[in-house]
C-alpha cells in the first residue's frame, strides 16, 4: 500500500464516522494489546506479520490474503508473536446503520453479516489473485478519498458499495461452492479465467485444453468480443495486478515473478509501456507523497485530537 496512505497507529475503538472508517496500518513497534469489541463491523484484511487473532473463543492464525469479519459486539485482540516483520493489515469499519441502508438495496450485501452473526468462522482465506482484486478496490476507496476530483463523494460511496458487495460475493461463493453460475460464452469464460490464473501458465495451448476448444477458434472468438488479441490481454491484466501488488509493499522482482512473467526484461517492457514510467520510478512516485490524515466516511478526515484505531 502507499505509504502516503498509511495511518499512525491509536487506540480509539469508536467510528468518528456516521457510516464507514477505512484505514492502513504498518507497525514495527507494537506492545501487546487488550481485547475490545465494538458497536460496529470491522472488516480486517491481513498483509504481512507474526500475529494471531482472538476473536471470541477461537484463536486464528493468519497470513497472506486473510480476511475477517468481525462483528459488533465480539471481543477480539491481535496475538503479535513477533515484529520480526512489520504487522501491515487494513481494517474497514461499517457502521450498523450503514448496512441497514445497504441492505434496504439489497439483501446480497449483507450476507457476510448474516453468516458471521450467526457463529460460523469469521475467517475467510483468499488466494493472491482475490486478494490482489480486493486490495485493488480498496486503493480506489482510498485514493477517491484523498482525491479533489468532481463528483468525489459521490464516488466515494460507489466505491464503498462496490467493495462491500465483492466481499459479500467472495464469501458467499467460498461458502457455497456447488452453486454453478450459469454457463457464460466463451470469450467471458476464458477472460474469468485469465484474471482467476495470472499466476499460471496461460499458452493458447492450456486454454485449448481447459475449454475443450481448438486454439485458433478460441484466438478468433476473444479478439472478436474484446478487441484485443489473448496475449494484450493476459499482459494487461498482469501488469495492472503488479502495480497492485507494488502498491501494496511487494518488491518489484517478487511481484513480476507473482503474476506470470517468466523474466524481469518483458515485465518491465510491459510496466512502461502500459503506464509510462519504469516500475522502479512508479514505485518513487507512489511514495514521495507524505503520511495521509485517518479516512472516515466521505473522505472527511477525523478530528485531529482523536486517535485512530487499534486493530
Amino acid at each position: 500500500m502507499k505509504k502516503s496512505l498509511q495511518t499512525p497507529f491509536g487506540a480509539r475503538q469508536y467510528m468518528v464516522s456516521k457510516d464507514f472508517e477505512i484505514y492502513y496500518y504498518n507497525d514495527t513497534a507494537l506492545s501487546g494489546m487488550s481485547g475490545h469489541a465494538h458497536d460496529y463491523y470491522e472488516f480486517y484484511f491481513f498483509l504481512e506479520g507474526n500475529v494471531s487473532i482472538k476473536a471470541g473463543s477461537n484463536t486464528y492464525p493468519v497470513k497472506f490474503g486473510d480476511m475477517m469479519l468481525i462483528p459488533p459486539h465480539v471481543f477480539h485482540r491481535p496475538i503479535i508473536h513477533s515484529l520480526d516483520a512489520p504487522y501491515r493489515r487494513i481494517v474497514f469499519w461499517l457502521s450498523k446503520k450503514y448496512c441497514t441502508h445497504l441492505g434496504q438495496i439489497s439483501s446480497d450485501y449483507l450476507y457476510a453479516m448474516h453468516l458471521v452473526q450467526s457463529g460460523k468462522d469469521c475467517l475467510f482465506h483468499n488466494d493472491r489473485i482475490t486478494f490482489n482484486t480486493i486490495q485493488s478496490k480498496v486503493l480506489r476507496l482510498m485514493e477517491e478519498i484523498h482525491s479533489s476530483h468532481y463528483a468525489r463523494e459521490e464516488q466515494i460511496l460507489l466505491c464503498v458499495n462496490d467493495l462491500v458487495l465483492y466481499l459479500n460475493r467472495i464469501i458467499y461463493e467460498q461458502r457455497n461452492p456447488a452453486k454453478n453460475t450459469p454457463l457464460l460464452p466463451l470469450y467471458e469464460s476464458v477472460t474469468q479465467f485469465i484474471e482467476e490464473h495470472l499466476d499460471e501458465d496461460l499458452s493458447l495451448r492450456r486454454l485449448a485444453q481447459e475449454f475443450y476448444a481448438g486454439k485458433h477458434h478460441i484466438a478468433h472468438v476473444f479478439k472478436d468480443n474484446t478487441g484485443m488479441s489473448i496475449h494484450q490481454y493476459i499482459t494487461k491484466k498482469r501488469v495492472e495486478a503488479c502495480r497492485t501488488a507494488i502498491l501494496g509493499g511487494t518488491g518489484i522482482t517478487e511481484a513480476s515473478g507473482m503474476f506470470g512473467f517468466n523474466d524481469y526484461s518483458s515485465f518491465y517492457r510491459a510496466f512502461k509501456k502500459e503506464y509510462g514510467v519504469s516500475p522502479s520510478q512508479f514505485r518513487k512516485l507512489t511514495t514521495q507523497a507524505a503520511g495521509a490524515a485517518p479516512l472516515s466516511s466521505h473522505g472527511r478526515p477525523a478530528e485531529p485530537p482523536v486517535q485512530p484505531p487499534a486493530s
